[in-house]
């Protein structure tokens, strides 16, 4: 009986010693699993990051900032961004611009563009020098700069302009015709621009200065209406007191406040400018302007977004240095 006994418990021991033997192992095995699991679950982050570096249709954030909100030229800009964006699809759009412009002012929409989180910002720089370091800053911050109309000197992914010193030479040789298509051989000639530091109407006026060299006709010294209408026509009508024969309008609100002044002293003088609008083509079909360099604001607007998205990317741009180019709209061509 002790026999027995003594057998039963050394079995019961043995089979105790299996059990614990074999729990310890199935622990130690599952401990390496439990590894592999942390181990995957910390690298999925990164896998989730490639993916969205690659392509995951998370929306990139595109802000236009231009030099004011009010120039139908802007306005045809932010059309051609927006269409893109919609058609694009993937973009957080936003078009942020100063009221007038302003140094300033601008600097405060790029400093606000990127407090908002945007990843690029398309911009008309009011000057090539006093948004520059703003800018860097941004680009310090991984924010893509892509120009549309006029850059700054701060190098960007891109810029999209009309190449504006050819479009101004071309401009002055539409005066010139009409000049000498209206007996007018000689005389003075005005010009009416923005500001002494805005490049893309510097770069016209150096052209429309250049049609002019070695002719008999003076050109006065430039006056600057800051873009504004009522200001450009104040310049104007004393232009035209001073007996100026021809009057240059730089941008659209110089343009405006051209014709208006030629309108309103009964005609007379040869008005070219530059731009689109609704007021400008009006100038043209009642004889006040004669011609105007029309730009192509929504295909600046159209390939800035499409720059500014790939640039975001990682994705190359097939142009990075684009002429947008002008047409030249007279009465006869616009009716």
């Amino acid at each position: 009986m002790k026999r027995k006994l003594l057998s039963v418990l050394l079995c019961v021991g043995m089979i105790a010693a299996m059990v614990s033997g074999c729990g310890q192992k199935s622990e130690e095995a599952a401990a390496p699993a439990a590894d592999d699991a942390a181990a995957k679950e910390t690298a999925a982050p990164a896998a989730d990051d490639a993916e969205k570096t690659a392509d995951s249709g998370e929306k990139v954030k595109v802000i236009l900032i231009t030099m004011d909100s009010s120039d139908q030229h802007w306005v045809s800009v932010d059309k051609g961004a927006k269409e893109e964006a919609e058609k694009l699809g993937n973009v957080d759009y936003k078009w942020m611009a100063p009221d007038k412009k302003d140094d300033a002012q601008q600097i405060e929409r790029v400093n606000n563009a990127v407090a908002d989180g945007a990843d690029a910002i398309m911009i008309a720089a009011n000057g090539p020098d006093a948004i520059t370091a703003v800018l860097e800053d941004a680009k310090s911050q991984g924010v893509k700069i892509i120009y549309v109309d006029s850059p700054a000197n701060t190098e960007a992914m891109a810029t999209f302009s009309t190449d504006n010193k050819a479009a101004g030479k071309t401009a002055g040789e539409e005066m010139l015709k009409a000049l000498k298509a209206a007996g007018k051989e000689e005389g003075k000639i005005g010009i009416v621009n923005i500001s002494a530091s805005t490049d893309s109407t510097a770069n016209r006026e150096a052209g429309f200065r250049e049609a002019f060299e070695g002719t008999p006709y003076e050109i006065l010294e430039t006056q600057y209406g800051e873009g504004d209408a009522a200001k450009s026509q104040d310049i104007a009508d004393n232009y035209i007191t001073d007996g100026c024969v021809g009057i240059f309008g730089c941008n659209e609100g110089a343009t405006v406040g051209t014709g208006n002044a030629i309108k309103g002293a009964g005609g007379g003088v040869i008005g070219v400018g530059f731009d689109k609008s609704d007021a400008i083509l009006g100038l043209i079909k009642d004889g006040s302007l004669v011609a105007c360099m029309a730009q192509n604001p929504d295909v600046m607007g159209k390939m800035g977004m499409d720059a500014a998205v790939a640039a975001v990317k990682g994705e190359p741009i097939p142009e990075t240095n684009v002429d947008t180019g002008v047409s030249v709209l007279t009465k006869d061509s616009i009716q």
